[in-house]
């Protein structure tokens, strides 16, 4: 007898077998006949295993009979072919083992639908559902998929820190770290005395490891972060969340075209392992959550991303004829509305956006010489428009010095970040992905809080 996974159990090469499954009860039905068909998932995959226990088994009466959704057991039995619709094997018990019961009063998980925003609430619980299962299947199967990418190009994965002092983004949108008192925090001139804080100066929560990243790729060549970033910003959409995951690679040596390059590469490489990896799950989603995304996801790894810069984007949506809710000028910052309508409607493929103003975008982006736009890229696929952000950096001493000056940026902060640049310097370039965001685009779910275990935003931290 072996221990299997419902996954395995499912699969044809398994009739005749004797397995032990554990798991938790989705369903049961009994039948006049003297048996109970007892639906078990263990969340390696979507579909329930159907497991038939007789009134020959000694706890079938008071146990069995009894069992309610969520009660959790062991299965002993001969796994043999199916005669049921849809499934290619269930399982004869010969041992049904009751680990713990599931109060069918009080359970939430009841076959009635519920919406994503209650099962936010019971967020311990919801990944017991089909919808979770499968989201948490896929985000694993991403995760390990951008891992694979990159160690298999030779990046080396770099943990930066959390806590840091710098504001890389320079939006001031970050939590702050202390051990103060804050009902009688130490004051010096009427401020806030930092200098008697844990790190003995204002500290933060970080918003991105791109620049403690940069010091790894000047030394060591490609590296890649993985990881939670914060960002303090009090708003309450679908897209946006207060803790999230950032995967951010760094390459020396490497201009702005050589950036798209890798980034079309990427997401090529993530979409393409899900679909293959996920099937049974992107049915779902394809069939219950998001019509069609299937063939987006297809249509992007088929697809050649087009390369397009700002400046004629911003001319294609002037002279589109299309009313826009945001009007559209040079040197404003693209909205989804227009980043969607080029890649949806006038372009029909990916694009990627390139050479942005430079007064929209941070210090750190290389400037063109044009004195009107940096070496900066956004990557613009269907239905949500930018999903990765990235930029060839700044190398040049005297530029990075006069770009933070012109952002009122205090340069002693940032010494090591223009040591870089004094101790030979290189062309570097890189980009950032949010996890939730290619997630959420993946699967279609609407909602952003839906695709992170425990989301944590503006008034929300349960869990």
């Amino acid at each position: 007898m072996q221990k299997r996974s419902v996954l395995e159990a499912r699969g044809a090469e398994t009739i005749g077998q004797q397995v032990c499954l554990e798991g938790w009860v989705r369903t049961r039905r009994d039948s006049k006949g003297g048996f109970s068909f007892i639906e078990l998932n263990d969340g390696s995959c979507l579909a329930n295993i159907q497991v038939i226990a007789d009134d020959k088994l000694p706890n079938y009466e008071n146990e069995i009979k009894h069992l309610t959704p969520g009660s959790s057991i062991r299965v002993v039995g001969e796994v043999k072919e199916s005669q049921g619709k849809g499934q290619s094997t269930e399982v004869q018990a010969s041992e049904v083992f009751l680990y713990g019961t599931a109060d069918a009063e009080t359970y939430p998980l009841q076959k009635k639908r519920h919406t994503f925003e209650k099962l936010r609430e019971w967020a311990h619980l919801r990944t017991r559902s089909n919808t979770f299962g499968s989201v948490f299947r896929v985000r694993n199967r991403v995760s390990f998929s951008i891992h694979q990418f990159f160690q298999e190009r030779g990046f080396l994965y770099v943990n930066t820190p959390i806590i840091t002092a710098s504001d890389c983004e320079g939006a001031g949108e970050m939590f702050r770290v202390t051990t103060l008192d804050v009902d009688q925090p130490p004051k010096v001139n009427g401020k806030v005395d930092f200098s008697k804080d844990f790190f003995a100066r204002p500290a933060y929560l970080t918003v991105s490891g791109q620049l403690e990243g940069e010091i790894f790729a000047t030394s060591l060549g490609k590296v890649y972060t993985f990881g939670p970033t914060f960002r303090a910003e009090n708003s309450n959409t679908s897209r946006h969340l207060a803790e999230f995951w950032m995967v951010e690679p760094e390459i020396a040596f490497a201009d702005l075209e050589a950036n798209m390059e890798v980034a079309e590469a990427f997401l090529k490489r993530i979409f393409t392992d899900v679909m293959n990896d996920c099937a049974e799950d992107m049915d779902f989603f394809n069939d219950r959550i998001e019509p069609g995304i299937l063939d987006t996801l297809k249509g992007i790894v088929e697809s050649e991303f087009l390369r397009c810069s700002y400046t004629d984007a911003i001319e294609i949506l002037q002279k589109s004829g299309h009313e826009f809710e945001y009007p559209v000028s040079w040197g404003m910052d693209l909205q989804s509305e227009h980043e969607r309508f080029l890649t949806e409607q006038h372009f029909k493929r990916p694009v990627i956006l390139h050479d942005y103003p430079r007064s929209i975008k941070p210090f750190y982006m290389r400037c063109n010489d044009d004195g009107k736009t940096v070496r900066a890229m956004d990557v613009l696929v269907p239905k949500v428009g930018e999903i990765i952000g990235g930029s060839q950096r700044e190398e040049r001493l005297d530029v990075l010095e006069s770009r933070m000056a012109e952002q009122g940026l205090n340069a002693q902060e940032y010494w090591w970040y223009l040591d870089l640049r004094r101790y030979g310097t290189v062309p570097h370039s890189g980009f950032g992905l949010g996890l939730e965001r290619v997630l959420q685009f993946i699967t279609g779910m609407g909602n952003i809080r839906d695709v992170i275990p425990f989301p944590r935003t503006p008034g929300w931290a349960e869990f």
